[in-house]
């Protein structure tokens, strides 16, 4: 009998997983349990208030929507993600003891497109051009690799400063070097990496109307692309 019962409160465990959401997206929390025991499942924000008691919405936020609402799985989505939605989700089931199962959710801060600055005035030959490449914004700090033509230029620094908001951050890296008549038009270009923007590759995907043209037919084609930029 003890047996059973541990075997029994094992499968009353809810699982959930971590999540991570570009701000602005859309965050899908997964809650499932093998033996509900006759109990729902409940979802509650990171301030401990409860979204949804099974299918029941208890907080009044329309970013938040049910997906799914079984006795096994409680799944509900966060959409319009911001900042502060950071932070971790509690599902619980209400066996004798409760369960709970947390899930953390990490909100990525998009980095705004960078800008260089000191290159205002043209440089003379055997000058020391000094260019600042700034972007604001990222969550975690974002890198500012740097090229000459082709070629990777090191940095002479980067300065890392908290955004007013407490949450992203100013990134600032410094360039230096000794200007040639090979320089001349030549292009610099600082460039934001970030994990945030892996999330924006453009897809696209080609229809067919009708989906199985006989010959002779008329065949459309639709190709649909989605990124950012549009």
């Amino acid at each position: 009998m003890a047996a059973d019962a541990v075997a029994g409160g094992r499968e009353s465990q809810p699982t959930t997983s971590d999540e991570t959401v570009v701000a602005g997206g859309t965050v899908v929390l997964k809650c499932q349990v093998e033996d509900p025991d006759d109990s729902s499942l409940q979802w509650s924000n990171p301030a401990q208030q409860t979204l949804y008691f099974g299918e029941k919405r208890a907080l009044r936020d329309n970013r938040i929507q049910l997906e799914k609402s079984t006795p096994n799985e409680l799944t509900i989505s966060i959409s319009d993600v911001v900042l502060s939605d950071e932070g971790e989700y509690t599902c619980s089931i209400f066996t004798m003891p409760v369960r709970t199962a947390k899930a953390l959710v990490t909100v990525l801060g998009i980095p705004q497109k960078p800008q260089i600055f000191g290159h205002e005035q043209p440089i003379d030959e055997e000058k020391v051009a000094r260019l600042t490449c700034r972007s604001s914004g990222s969550k975690p700090a974002a890198q500012l690799p740097w090229k000459k033509g082709n070629k990777e230029l090191k940095d002479e620094g980067t300065e890392v400063v908290e955004d007013p908001n407490g949450k992203t951050f100013t990134v600032s890296s410094r360039v230096e070097f000794r200007v040639t008549k090979e320089d001349n038009e030549a292009e610099v270009t600082c460039t934001v990496d970030h994990e945030s923007l892996q999330n924006y590759k453009p897809t696209a995907k080609i229809e067919p109307h009708p989906q199985y043209p006989r010959e002779g037919e008329k065949l459309q084609l639709q190709c649909d692309g989605q990124g950012n930029p549009m």
